[in-house]
């Protein structure tokens, strides 16, 4: 099972009435919980773990993740409301403004972590649930618990906007790095974390450590893929953009579904990746993504859909 651990919450997405009004329609949400979302509609066992509230937002994240085949037995259901995120969309990119004082997601703590049983062989974090305390620091006692004994995932995500303390951020996300397998990041992402030096840099230093995958997306210009002493690029799939909410995310799921199928999901084959095993993972990762960015919100499609595309 992959194990996707972080936030969900609920976006609140904007929507105009016949009038001309502006409204916000509630759409579960969160970028670890869509990866988990995205898992399950692609066919892989995935499992999720957060803290969710017993609210009817969290209800709705509940039903949601059930109704896309994720397993979500190992969350911590508490009284604490669920995080609402306020999504700005200018020119089809997203902006958000969250509600999270003493959510059920944010106070998770270390002492709620779950046993994870041997059918959990690949685990996901990421994202805001990094930042705030104290899941942040959950979360990452979780991984180091579990980095030798399962493949690790990583996705720092950065939303700079939700980030109080940049100095304490970036150390937090290069332990994590540090532990990690498979490290996925965008542009952005590198710009904020490494702001004085090229992403090739730091990549081969990622790559000299625990790393034996990096992956750095460029939005429109597609993605590179770094690997033992190689590297592949690929392009987007070309698509009408309605919004980039949820892209990521989804290249992130199509991603770990391609090399779950291939029964590369464990830690030799990711250190002896080729680029013609690699490929189709990073193929199904920009197909996924192409999809979720053609409509509204962050609905991934389901495997049928990109099968008889």
């Amino acid at each position: 099972m992959i194990l996707c651990c972080g936030e969900a919450l609920i976006d609140m997405l904007p929507r105009r009435k016949d009038g001309g009004e502006t409204v916000f329609l509630p759409v579960p949400g969160g970028a670890v919980f869509n990866v988990a979302i995205a898992l399950g509609r692609l066919g892989a066992d995935a499992g999720f773990f957060s803290g969710l509230s017993d609210d009817v937002f969290g209800q709705q994240l509940q039903a949601a993740l059930a109704a896309s085949n994720v397993d979500s037995s190992l969350c911590v259901i508490s009284p604490n409301p669920t995080t609402l995120a306020f999504v700005v969309l200018k020119d089809g990119d997203a902006s958000f403004t969250f509600y999270d004082e003493n959510s059920a997601g944010r106070m998770l703590s270390a002492e709620q972590l779950p046993h994870l049983g041997a059918n959990t062989d690949t685990m996901y974090f990421g994202a805001i649930s990094l930042i705030a305390e104290p899941c942040g620091s959950a979360y990452e006692a979780l991984m180091v618990r579990e980095a030798s004994k399962r493949l690790i995932c990583l996705d720092p995500n950065i939303r700079p906007g939700f980030i109080r303390n940049a100095k304490a951020h970036r150390a937090r996300i290069k332990r994590m790095i540090a532990l990690s397998d498979i490290v996925k990041v965008s542009n952005e992402d590198m710009a904020w974390l490494y702001p004085d030096t090229a992403p090739e840099v730091v990549i081969k230093q990622w790559l000299s450590g625990k790393t034996s995958l990096a992956v750095l997306t460029r939005g429109k210009n597609g993605a590179e893929a770094f690997f033992s002493d190689s590297n592949v690029k690929v392009n987007p799939v070309k698509t009408e953009v309605i919004d980039t909410v949820g892209a990521g995310d989804s290249f992130n799921a199509g991603l770990l579904a391609g090399l779950d199928r291939q029964g590369l999901l464990n830690r030799q084959s990711i250190a002896n990746l080729t680029i013609t095993n690699l490929l189709p993972a990073l193929k199904l990762a920009t197909k996924t993504a192409a999809f979720t960015v053609s409509r509204p919100g962050a609905v991934s499609p389901w495997l049928d859909e990109i099968e008889t595309d």
